[in-house]
């Protein structure tokens, strides 16, 4: 048997394994097989807590189709609330190694209960280039875009933060049949590494909101580094502006977003749901 702790961003929901001490078998089968919200734990995928040479611990995550992926933002998060509140590191700021390099995270607890209830990640600066996100688009960047999907021309902005990312502004996306065009945009033959994307309504200045479809999972509850892609693309596209705290509503709750000339920071919660014991 081994024990796990459930973890979620905002309804982004994972299911963490501490491997400081003991690794872990064939992880990208397992992620498919305890992911399974009917006939198992259930989840968006999980994360491994590894050492790490280089940080303080080493963080891989797996989709619930057992891809893996190169960061998580939500997930992030909760790794630095295990560390500091089961594990009793109690520091101010965390490095986590991500196979998309060193993420630093600084640690907002209550004064009375010392509970952690919000993170700080430096999320590091977005990657525009299309070879390196990837996109198969001409240019230098991938700025409001056409690319048709389905039968339908859409307007996309392309970015890396860790993660690929398209975003699409446009209407309400409460009204977007997301299990239909979602798999559209993840398999488009544009993304040879395929997508996340992140359908989103201006609704004020600094403030979206936003539905995802992530590679790998399918629709999730929030996405921490498709928020940041959001946010990023927002600025790019003239809906909000550079260093100014941007709020991004999901459907499980809220991201503040703040992207500067030295990067993105985003700040979230974490919360715990269950420590439970799984046979593998």
């Amino acid at each position: 048997m081994r024990t796990f702790y459930k973890y979620h961003g905002l309804g982004n929901d994972y299911i963490f394994f501490d491997c400081l001490e003991e690794g872990f078998p064939t992880p990208k089968k397992l992620a498919k097989q305890l992911s399974d919200r009917h006939f198992s734990v259930g989840g968006d995928g999980i994360v491994l807590i590894l050492p790490s040479e280089v940080a303080d611990v080493r963080m891989r995550m797996f989709n619930a189709d057992g891809s893996e992926g190169n960061m998580c933002g939500n997930a992030i998060r909760c790794v630095a609330k295990y560390l500091y509140e089961v594990r009793g590191m109690h520091q101010s700021r965390f490095s986590v190694e991500t196979k998309a390099g060193i993420r630093i995270l600084f640690v907002h607890t209550q004064r009375r209960s010392g509970e952690v209830y919000a993170l700080t990640v430096d999320m590091g600066a977005p990657v525009f280039e299309p070879d390196a996100i990837p996109a198969l688009f001409e240019g230098d960047s991938v700025v409001a875009q056409p690319l048709i999907v389905g039968e339908e021309t859409y307007r996309v902005t392309c970015l890396s933060m860790g993660n690929p990312h398209c975003v699409v502004f446009g209407e309400d996306p409460d009204g977007l049949d997301l299990g239909k065009v979602g798999p559209l945009f993840e398999n488009h033959p544009a993304f040879p590494a395929r997508i996340n994307t992140e359908f989103v309504l201006p609704m004020g200045r600094n403030e979206l909101r936003m539905r995802v479809f992530e590679r790998g999972s399918g629709e999730t509850m929030a996405c921490g580094t498709g928020a940041c892609a959001a946010a990023v693309a927002s600025v790019l596209n003239g809906y909000s502006d550079k260093g100014a705290e941007i709020t991004v509503h999901l459907k499980g709750g809220d991201l503040a977003v703040r992207y500067t000339d030295n990067g993105v920071l985003m700040k979230g919660p974490a919360e715990f749901a269950f420590r439970g014991e799984v046979e593998i």
